[in-house]
């Protein structure tokens, strides 16, 4: 990652072109400090002054001597040698400590969900350039049409709410931030194609302008591919289309201008479900899913198949106003259209039963904001404040139908259409307490309005409604989250923090899906969570290490599971009681000498509800990472092991019911650069990546396939659903840059 800092000082004193090189650096700063106080990864150490350790330019992650909170960065350096071209943004972030995620279909072939610290997507925010991004109906994202990894220059993973100026809708855990792509000075075309297991294959175009117009005030980046894999498990194929573009505008020494566009089409075969059965893994072997030959069951590969697409927009500006106050403002918009259909039940074509054995399913919105910043620096410290305002407009429903002729029924399953409106005003001030110690107290209030119309349906949810079309409703949930943290520089390159800070999430829109969409007298409870920690980060030329300690209550989380509803399978809402987390994380990069650089991180830790002690779902008790990084002339090689800890599924409302054992995971890749190749090409650079090496298979998530009683909460069923490893895959990769 570039080093931003204190470059506003002389900015006044430099020529337009490099002033935009400067303001471009500091824009991605400034859209990672929306969620935290990113700073700088690196500082001066044992080199030459000012220089940044030759550890810290080498760590795939490590957190920043300004950190206030535990976060790690993930360096574009890592995204670009070290993972498939196909790689969505949860294979980006998933080496981090305690991150995890596992992709069945393999790595970037579908869906994931990540996990840390106990917490699941949904209970974290994830944003682009600082602009948070979700799903309507709860705040869950889609790793596989949002943001794949050729449109990242980077993340910062924050493991906190964050202080009162980090917006999001779920800070309740942390949150993810993913980054857009550094410009380059230089012009560039790049051409790039891979080829892979399960004949997955990549093509992508970027061109680079470098810096153009007067004075080199401009500098655009536009990147298209397309990715197609039949994937590991059967049937199961995907293809993506993609293109972004990044334009820098230096309107002058001051002042500059960042638009982006990004568009994504996504058609894809995944059943509902996405995994296979015990009984059909026994059957037919690990990556059965989908079949061809009796149009009877519900994994009939016709039956089933998605149409989604994508797009996100945003227009930035950022200025120096003079006498230290700072201008940030970000309008945005991006839509989710989700068109799918599925099979839910057994059935025989031509019958009656067929023609609602089907689900013709829409889940689509449209979000406009804005983010609003102004910060001034003095002498004694630096105030922030601002407001995240946005405007999301949803319509989904899930009609039976026949999965022939997709003639839909009358009346749906439900069907609703709601406007979510959010305010998140805030202030914060940083006050330099001595020329070393920095506390910023904070706080931030959280408004959710949420208006709902509810279309009659067959009994699922709301019901007929007594004859009316629709019920109209609406909900409010409004909070104050306070935050206090302080900083302190032990050394010019060690650093330690503390952090209390509170964050919160709205109930998922399901809990209303009530007959007559009327809730009664009691909304439900916004989530809400407390989280007080310490750290610190210390670098050298050999070493990083950054060290934390964490203690979150949460307050009545809300968890999910597979039901049936009038003979109709769906997805139903518990409200777990109270729980704690607390652990430790550390993560370290080590420089060996003669090329060679050794990467380290581990969590040990616990997610428990206070009323049983017992463990909550998908939290291992531990988790590790060691990676092996070789750079040496034309070479560029990495060979990183994760271990994920024992950890619990759930079986319903019970908790610890079903036993995960631990697994392990690891990837290799070697790239080899030819450079100064002279004539029509600069460099071409070939790349071989293995992922899974070891060829482990190992079963990592079980949905019951029976409902639990109170003395056997979970018995091994054929209905079982399984999330099992894919197997050992592997993709050769050649990009020539001209």
């Amino acid at each position: 990652m570039r080093q931003c800092l204190n470059e506003n000082s002389y900015i006044k004193s430099i020529p337009a072109g490099i002033a935009l090189s400067v303001l471009a650096c500091a824009i991605n700063s400034a859209f990672a400090a929306d969620a935290i106080d990113l700073g700088a990864v690196g500082a001066s150490g044992s080199g030459s002054s000012g220089s940044v350790p030759v550890a810290a330019k080498s760590a795939p992650s490590q957190s920043s001597l300004a950190a206030r909170s535990a976060q790690s960065v993930i360096s574009e350096e890592y995204i670009r040698n070290d993972l498939t071209p196909a790689a969505d943004f949860s294979q980006v972030i998933q080496k981090a400590p305690g991150m995890w995620s596992v992709s069945p279909n393999g790595p970037g072939n579908g869906q994931t969900t990540t996990y840390f610290r106990g917490f699941a997507d949904g209970d974290y925010t994830i944003t682009f350039d600082g602009i948070p991004f979700q799903d309507t109906n709860s705040p869950t994202h889609h790793t596989w049409v949002f943001f794949p990894s050729q449109f990242l220059g980077g993340a910062v993973i924050d493991r906190s709410p964050g202080s009162a100026s980090t917006l999001g809708p779920a800070n309740f855990g942390g949150s993810i931030n993913l980054l857009s792509r550094n410009l380059e000075p230089h012009k560039r075309t790049s051409v790039d194609a891979s080829y892979g297991s399960w004949n997955t294959q990549y093509l992508g175009l970027e061109h680079e302008t470098g810096q153009f117009g007067s004075d080199g005030s401009s500098n655009l980046l536009v990147n298209a591919h397309e990715m197609k894999s039949d994937g590991y498990q059967t049937l199961n194929s995907e293809k993506q289309d993609a293109l972004s573009a990044k334009y820098n505008y230096a309107v002058s020494n001051d002042t500059a201008l960042t638009l982006f566009a990004s568009g994504i089409q996504l058609n894809a075969n995944q059943p509902n479900t996405g995994n296979p059965t015990r009984a059909q893994v026994a059957q037919h072997g690990n990556n059965y899913l989908l079949q061809n030959t009796d149009p009877t069951q519900t994994n009939y590969s016709p039956y089933n198949f998605y149409y989604v697409s994508t797009d996100f927009v945003y227009a930035a500006i950022t200025s120096n106003l003079g006498n230290g106050w700072k201008l940030d403002d970000k309008l945005y918009s991006y839509a989710y259209h989700n068109h799918q259909h599925y099979q839910n039940k057994a059935a025989t074509p031509n019958t009656a039963a067929f023609n609602t054995a089907a689900i013709d399913k829409l889940n689509a919105y449209v979000t406009n904001g804005n983010i609003f910043r102004l910060n001034r620096e003095t002498a004694t410290g630096t105030l922030r404040t601002g407001l995240w305002s946005e405007v999301a407009d949803t319509n989904r429903f899930q009609i039976p139908s026949n999965a022939i002729t997709w003639q839909d029924q009358v009346l749906p399953n439900f069907h609703e259409k709601y406007t979510t409106t959010l305010l998140q005003p805030f202030v914060e001030y940083e006050y330099k307490f001595t020329k070393d110690l920095n506390i910023t107290p904070g706080i931030k209030y959280a408004s959710y309005n949420e208006n709902f119309t509810q279309f009659a349906d067959n009994g699922k949810t709301v019901g007929s409604l007594g004859g009316a079309p629709s019920v109209s409703h609406s909900h409010t949930y409004t909070t104050a989250l306070p935050s206090l943290d302080a900083h302190y520089m032990i050394q010019q390159n060690w650093s330690a923090y503390v952090q209390y800070a509170m964050g919160s999430e709205i109930p998922p829109t399901n809990v209303f899906d009530a007959p007559g969409g009327n809730i009664g007298t009691t909304t439900p409870s916004m989530v809400k969570s407390r989280t007080l920690q310490i750290g610190s980060v210390w670098k050298s030329d050999q070493y990083t290490l950054d060290v934390d300690a964490y203690h979150i209550q949460k307050d009545n989380a809300y968890s999910s599971s597979p039901c049936t509803v009038n003979g109709v399978t769906d997805t139903c809402y518990y409200a777990n009681g109270t729980a704690t987390s607390q652990g430790v994380e550390a993560e370290s990069n080590i420089v060996l000498g003669g090329g060679y650089s050794l990467y380290l991180n581990g969590t040990f830790g616990s997610t428990k509800y206070d009323a049983s002690g017992q463990n909550a779902a998908n939290a291992p008790s531990d988790t590790e990472v060691l990676g092996v990084d070789y750079k040496l002339a034309s070479w560029d090689a990495g060979w990183f092991t994760q271990r994920i800890g024992k950890m619990y599924n759930d079986n319903g409302a019970y908790h610890e019911a079903i036993t995960i054992d631990p697994f392990t995971v690891s990837n290799l890749f070697v790239n080899y650069t030819v450079k100064n190749l002279g004539g029509f090409a600069k460099q071409a650079k070939i790349q071989l990546g293995i992922n899974n090496l070891f060829n482990n298979q190992s079963i990592v998530g079980v949905t019951a396939g029976t409902a639990g009683t109170a003395s056997a909460p979970y018995v091994v069923s054929p209905n079982d659903q399984l999330v099992l490893l894919p197997e050992r895959s592997m993709t050769l990769a050649l990009k020539v840059d001209f």
